[in-house]
This record gives C-alpha cells, sequence and structure tokens, in this order.
C-alpha cells in the first residue's frame, strides 16, 4: 500500500480500498461480481493498472465508467510492437542498437561509438516516440511522457481496444498529481478540491519490491546490504543475481526488463551453472566494482531516482554476453556478420 498522511488513507473512505494484488488473486466469476455495478476507480497506469481498467469496463460499460487515475504517464506500447511497421527489435533487441549506448565496463573504442552515434539514437527514440503518441492519442489525453523513451524501463503493452474504451467513453483516464488521499465519498488528489467519486478503489500502484528482499533476513545487517547506500540507484547484485558479502542467496527476477521471464531463465542457466561447480565467481572486490559500473549506467539512463530496480531493458545483449562467457559459452549465438549484428536477440538464441 502507497503510504498516506494522517486522516487521509483508506480509512477515511466509506467505500473499499483493495490492493491489485488481491484482486489478481481472484477468480474470473468472482472478479466479475466483485467490481459488477460499482463505481471503480484504479490508481496506477502500467501493467496490472490497464488490464484491470479493461476488464471492470467490459463488465460495466459506459454507465458506470472505469476511472484510471495516471501519476505518470509511461511510453506504455501498442500491441504490434511495429513502430511504423518496423519491428521494434531491430531497433533495440541488437548488436548494432546497443553500441549507441553507453555500457558498464565499456573500453574506450565502445565509449566513443556510443558519443559518436548518439544522434541516431535520439532519431529514433523520436522515430518510436512518434508512433506511440499516434497509435495511444497521448497527445488527445494530456498524457506525453516528459522523459525520454530512451530513459524508460517499466514499459508496458497497452491491450487491444484500450483507447476505444476512452473514446466511448467506458474508461475516463485523469492525470492530475502525483499525491493523492482519500474522504468519504473517494479519492482526493493534492490541490484540486473536486473528488473523484468512487465505490471501490484498486491500487495498481506496484510493490516495495526492496522491502520484501529485506525482510527475508532477520539480521539487520544484511538488510542493510540490500537497501544498498542512499545515493544507490539499485539493489547491489552481482550479474542481477548475487550479492558478494551475503553467502548461499541468489536473488532472481528482481530486475526490470521489458521480458523478464527472457532475462529470468539465462540467470537460473548461470546460476545452475555457478552452483554445479562449472565456474566460479570472482573475489569480492571485482563484484563490487562490476556492480559499481552497472549503478552508474543506472544513474545516467534512469529518468527516476527514486526507481531502485536495475534495469537492463537496452543491454540485453551486453548483459547476456556477461553470464555466457561466465558459463563458457560463445557469446556470439547468430550465424554470420550480418546475422550477428543487425538480428533481434531473443531467448530461442540461448
Amino acid at each position: 500500500m502507497p503510504e498516506f498522511r494522517p486522516s487521509n488513507g483508506p480509512e477515511a473512505f466509506e467505500g473499499q480500498v483493495i490492493h491489485s494484488m488481491d484482486y489478481s488473486k481472484m477468480d474470473s466469476k468472482t472478479a466479475t461480481n466483485f467490481v459488477k455495478g460499482k463505481q471503480v476507480a484504479v490508481v496506477g497506469f502500467q501493467r496490472s493498472g490497464m488490464d484491470i481498467a479493461m476488464e471492470c469496463s467490459t463488465v460495466n460499460g459506459v454507465e458506470r465508467p472505469c476511472t484510471v487515475l495516471i501519476r505518470t504517464p509511461h511510453w506504455n506500447l501498442p500491441a504490434d510492437f511495429s513502430p511504423w511497421g518496423l519491428k521494434l527489435g531491430y531497433l533495440y533487441s541488437s548488436r548494432f542498437s546497443e553500441l549507441m549506448v553507453h555500457k558498464p565496463g565499456e573500453g574506450l573504442l565502445l565509449s566513443l561509438l556510443a558519443t559518436t552515434l548518439s544522434p541516431l539514437r535520439w532519431a529514433l527514440s523520436k522515430y518510436v516516440e512518434s508512433y506511440i503518441k499516434h497509435k495511444n492519442r497521448l497527445a488527445k489525453y494530456g498524457m506525453v511522457p516528459e522523459h525520454s523513451i530512451l530513459n524508460e524501463c517499466s514499459v508496458a503493452v497497452v491491450p487491444e481496444g484500450f483507447y476505444d474504451r476512452v473514446e466511448e467513453g467506458s474508461i475516463k483516464l485523469i492525470k492530475k498529481a502525483e499525491c493523492f488521499g482519500f474522504s468519504k465519498e473517494g479519492i482526493v488528489l493534492e490541490g484540486e478540491a473536486e473528488t473523484i467519486k468512487s465505490e471501490l478503489v484498486i491500487l495498481a500502484t506496484g510493490f516495495k519490491g526492496i522491502d520484501k528482499l529485506k525482510h527475508i533476513f532477520e539480521s539487520t545487517k544484511y538488510q542493510e546490504f540490500i537497501a544498498g547506500s542512499d545515493d544507490s540507484a539499485t539493489v547491489p547484485l552481482y550479474r542481477e543475481c548475487i550479492y558478494p558479502q551475503i553467502p548461499q542467496v541468489a536473488i532472481i527476477g528482481f530486475s526490470e526488463s521489458i521480458a523478464t521471464l527472457y532475462t529470468s531463465e539465462i540467470r537460473c542457466r548461470w546460476l545452475a551453472e555457478l552452483l554445479d561447480g562449472k565456474f566460479k565467481v570472482p573475489s569480492i572486490k571485482v563484484m563490487e566494482k562490476d556492480i559499481a559500473e552497472w549503478d552508474k549506467y543506472q544513474k545516467r539512463y534512469s529518468y527516476n531516482k527514486y526507481y531502485r530496480k536495475s534495469c537492463i531493458a537496452a543491454l540485453h545483449v551486453w548483459h547476456n554476453d556477461q553470464l555466457c562467457k561466465d558459463m563458457g559459452w560463445n557469446p556470439k549465438r547468430k550465424n554470420g556478420f550480418w546475422a550477428e549484428w543487425f538480428q533481434p536477440y531473443g531467448p530461442m538464441d540461448y
């Protein structure tokens, strides 16, 4: 649950407040009956928020439109993944595309290449942004993000027909303020006098993942290790899996990407090879140096200084190359020069 000011939390609301996690535990029939005939408001505009809004609009239609409160606009992708007819993978998932991004531990040559190719990186980002703005009608609804798609990591796919529901009136989008609270009748936005009247509020506001990781441990020392320093951009995990100073613990799936299952699978393989003795991790000092390089990269490209999950969305190939080299695999997985550099990399390549 988000934190609220005293006397401004869910207890002030006469309706019902639940987290999206609680909603997701319901079966289809239970969920339908739960929202049917109610004035529903969804807080959040990422994966679960949009999916829940679609389900509510299907059940209640235009008679009782679902209100979606958008705190931060994002570059959410249309379901076709093809900006102006060009597959997104060719733009962001090839070796060549990663030459345009500064990387952790890169040498002088790669650094110069990334700087030289920065105009092309900017042009491609504007190309993709123009398509998303057009397809999702962002300007019409005042939802154009202030940050570049280059700095976006937690990307959601817009459900098919979502903006058609907005057009017909069964979904109502409200982009107002980052801070909100509750009154007897519904949601109160900071700086706004009008209340968003609701009977049911579903909070699709994410999870405090770091707190969950911290409280795995009883030791306050280990909790502090996981939390990292105040100026750290990410949880300090080597290869996004292990903390150098905490033995016998591996964390899979905490870092963000466009496809977390894909990255989690290869890390599981890396971990299995490590436990099987196929290779050894370097010294704590070397691992901490590598973590610091990734932290530097995160700070360079993240638009949200409060976002504490590592993001490898722009560096899938670079990250997987490191895992492959550790395991003794050839990191070049494709046949031929052109395929290796210009075709998108995906799960089947590994």
